[in-house]
């Protein structure tokens, strides 16, 4: 298949491989921020392949994982409300609240719907004029420029029973608070392709510039990940502080100008609680002004208190990289992927569903 075999190439493989097992025997910590890249990492048995000096750690990748806990019980208030429709993607309707969990709520009776894009939101809006329609908004800037297309769309047509329940993170300002954390030791990043593509490689300057600390943005095959795994050992062991682009077949210096015009136009920059890490300055996306009467939180006013975590989940310390999910308790025995305690259990890029589907021993 043509863009896809060619970054499967056996023999190519296999001299990057041996290249990475023989550039050096010096501990290195390498943190893969995308949760993409954390399922293709164990897909592919890279993992597997490393020397035991270069440590993979999984970081908060996973939009799903790092929304708090108070954002689940906020939707799940909602749908106690009978003139509301909760539209939401499926991999949030498993998460978790305090008591219960969208999925039972919707096996209850509630008016719950699972969609694919906010457009689906929309429509589900326009044929349903009687009712109110709460998008459950989550993700980082790879998906928000969707939801603010879907606002301005709405005012548009003149949609007034759509309304967004948002969680939108920002990935650089959480890079920041990861290198802040003295416990975590942090050599380089692998960084993610998704996002890379709406915001570019500028974003990511300070890691080299206040930090010290190299990164490579790349893409999610085998041969992404191994060369883009070679770069930036060669970078560490040279002390080669920069940010390199190893994805240009997808992501340009500057980003998706267009993209980055709907995010201006639309919302706002705030601070922003993330599950496990805690308030991050300067980390998510709120409507504005012009925007904000698409804000479920303000038209159904509702008092808004951020807080995360299940009894002896260590979701949190996971999406910091301090542990591995093997090290936590409930792993494989209380929580499993039918019946999670925690987010990282239930997206399919979350750090316990990838250890629990291919590395639970």
């Amino acid at each position: 298949m043509k863009y896809v075999d060619e970054f499967r190439n056996e023999e190519y493989s296999k001299s990057l491989v041996k290249l990475i097992q023989n550039i050096t025997d010096k501990k290195i910590n390498i943190m893969e921020v995308c949760g993409t890249h954390t399922m293709a990492i164990f897909r592919y048995g890279i993992r597997d392949i490393l020397p035991e000096n270069i440590n993979l750690i999984s970081g908060p990748g996973c939009p799903v994982c790092v929304t708090p806990q108070s954002y689940i019980d906020t939707a799940l208030e909602l749908t106690l409300n009978n003139e509301v429709i909760i539209a939401t993607f499926g991999d949030m309707i498993r998460v978790p609240g305090k008591k219960t969990s969208l999925m039972k709520r919707k096996a209850e009776g509630a008016d719950i719907k699972i969609v694919y894009s906010p457009m689906d939101a929309l429509t589900l809006a326009q044929n349903n004029p009687l009712k109110k329609v709460v998008f459950l908004s989550v993700g980082f800037e790879t998906t928000t420029p969707m939801t603010a297309i879907t606002a301005m769309e709405a005012r548009g047509k003149g949609v007034k029973n759509l309304f967004f329940l948002t969680a939108h993170k920002i990935v650089p300002p959480a890079m920041r608070a990861l290198v802040d954390d003295e416990e975590l030791n942090i050599s380089g990043f692998l960084l993610p392709g998704h996002v890379s593509a709406v915001i570019g490689r500028k974003p990511y300057e300070f890691l080299s510039s206040e930090y010290s600390i190299p990164g490579v943005i790349t893409g999610f095959e085998p041969l992404d990940i191994l060369k883009g795994l070679n770069t930036l050992i060669n970078m560490i062991i040279d002390r080669d502080y920069n940010i390199i682009n190893e994805y240009k077949r997808i992501v340009r210096n500057d980003g998706n100008p267009e993209a980055i015009e709907y995010l201006e136009k639309v919302f706002e920059i705030s601070d922003s609680a993330w599950r496990g890490i805690g308030n991050i300055p300067n980390s998510g996306y709120t409507f504005n002004r012009e925007y904000e009467e698409f804000d479920a939180i303000k038209h159904f006013h509702i008092d808004y208190k951020e807080y995360d975590g299940s009894p002896g989940c260590r979701c949190g310390d996971i999406l910091k990289g301090k542990i591995t999910p093997l090290q936590c308790p409930l792993f494989k025995k209380a929580c499993t992927p039918e019946n999670p305690v925690g987010s990282c259990m239930v997206s399919s890029e979350g750090t316990c569903a990838a250890y629990y589907r291919y590395n639970s021993f």
